[in-house]
């Protein structure tokens, strides 16, 4: 994280609120670094043996971390039970056991580290998205969950890491994606609180749940665009990436700036990279005046030009999944057919898709119908993928529709994975 300090805004002020608040200092959670943030942190610098200055730096980071991550880690010393750490730590005896596999609570031998969940969810779900959270969200879910698998499948642009998450052991492989478009982050928060939820009802005990993580495997790439969210949250350091974006975005004045910004940092449109029918897409868009880096809507020099749209389109080939969901806003719209190409069981997963969300079901117009991620899937695979415009309003959707448009895509996720039952005539 930067060093934040009163007057910053932002996606990572908010981070910083989420850690002071669920450390014990409650605080508005607002992005706006301010003097009530400004008190509470000096608290935290104290109550740690840290210089009071109110700035938030890399020595304040690190003791924050446990609640910025979800765990804390302990050493274990003479006299230890897991009783007293799970009353101290505010946790509970499932989920230590579950952070520590092969554990016997009868045999604490010291100096033993041991992770120690805290009491609240991972994931916030009530702040804007950025890298550093993406960074302690994933650490947090594989340390208290340690079959969750984790990897970092790319790097995007301006070197930032591409995580993907993994789980469950089932034979049906299905890839999901979220915040091709920068200022669709929403849906990062999306596939993180869906793995969360999965993960915890799993170690809970859920026949459901079960039945999920037994049927099928599960891979989730949240950011797709990592340096354009941290764009349009507030959360990109100052320096070349910035202002190179910045430079672009003068050239389009009509288009909002930050919060219109779709692209990565060099300005390439990621759902516009992919190798079905570029060359049509390159047409339209060039005809819609979008000949050069963009905000939004430039194709790029070339198919898979983008690191990002390489790295997933990798990442793809790899999986070989059964299924793919693209995920972006707004609309309540599901698209699932790639011009004529409509995959066997595609029409049957839409409809029971538009029946689980509420949403409608809808061809692509011609003017965006080509080179998405999607495309690419059902042209190359021949198997069913579908992009899910979720939520209604204008981009980036604020972060108080989370709930409804979780509640309202939470079934497509998890019926994507298990398919649709099979029928005997």
């Amino acid at each position: 994280m930067q060093i934040l300090k009163i007057g910053d805004r932002g996606a990572e002020t908010a981070l910083l609120q989420t850690g002071l608040d669920r450390a014990g200092w409650p605080l508005r959670r607002d992005g706006i670094f301010g003097s009530a943030t400004r008190r509470a942190l000096i608290g935290f610098q104290r109550s740690r043996a840290l210089v009071p200055d109110g700035i938030f730096g890399p020595k304040t980071e690190a003791a924050l971390a446990p609640w910025l991550r979800g765990y804390a880690i302990h050493i274990i010393r003479p006299g230890d039970t897991l009783w007293r750490l799970a009353a101290r730590y505010g946790s509970a005896l499932p989920a230590l056991e579950t952070a520590n596999p092969g554990l016997d609570p009868f045999d604490l031998r010291p100096g033993r580290r041991l992770i120690v969940p805290l009491p609240f969810p991972v994931v916030p779900t009530d702040i804007p998205w950025s890298s550093p959270l993406t960074e302690y969200a994933a650490d947090g879910l594989a340390r208290r969950y340690p079959f969750l698998r984790r990897e970092v499948y790319g790097q995007s642009a301006d070197g930032r890491p591409l995580h993907a998450l993994s789980f469950g052991e089932g034979p049906r492989t299905v890839l999901y994606s979220a915040a091709h478009h920068a200022n669709e982050w929403i849906t990062a928060p999306v596939l993180m609180k869906f793995a969360e939820d999965a993960l915890s009802a799993r170690a809970a005990g859920d026949e459901t749940t079960e039945e999920l993580f037994s049927r099928s495997a599960v891979t989730l790439a949240p950011v797709v665009n990592p340096d354009g969210v941290d764009l349009v949250t507030g959360a990109l350091p100052f320096g070349e990436g910035g202002e190179r974006a910045e430079a672009i975005a003068a050239s389009w004045p009509a288009i909002p700036f930050p919060s219109g910004w779709k692209a990565d940092l060099r300005g390439t449109d990621l759902n516009l990279q992919y190798p079905a029918r570029w060359e049509e897409a390159r047409r339209i868009k060039f005809a819609q005046g979008y000949t050069r880096p963009a905000p939004r809507d430039y194709v790029g020099p070339a198919p898979l030009s983008a690191p990002e749209s390489a790295a997933l389109a990798a990442l793809t080939r790899r999986t070989d999944p059964a299924l793919v969901l693209s995920f972006h806003t707004q609309g309540r719209v599901i698209y699932w057919k790639f011009g004529a190409l409509e995959p066997t069981g595609s029409r049957a997963l839409a409809e029971a898709f538009a029946r689980l969300s509420g949403y409608g079901l809808a061809d692509v117009p011609y003017e965006s119908a080509f080179a998405g991620y999607k495309d690419w899937f059902i042209q190359d695979f021949g198997r069913p993928g579908f992009t899910v415009e979720a939520g209604e309003g204008v981009n980036p959707l604020p972060i108080g529709q989370f709930g409804a448009v979780y509640a309202q895509v939470r079934g497509i996720l998890r019926l994507a994975a298990l398919g649709l039952p099979e029928t005997t005539e």
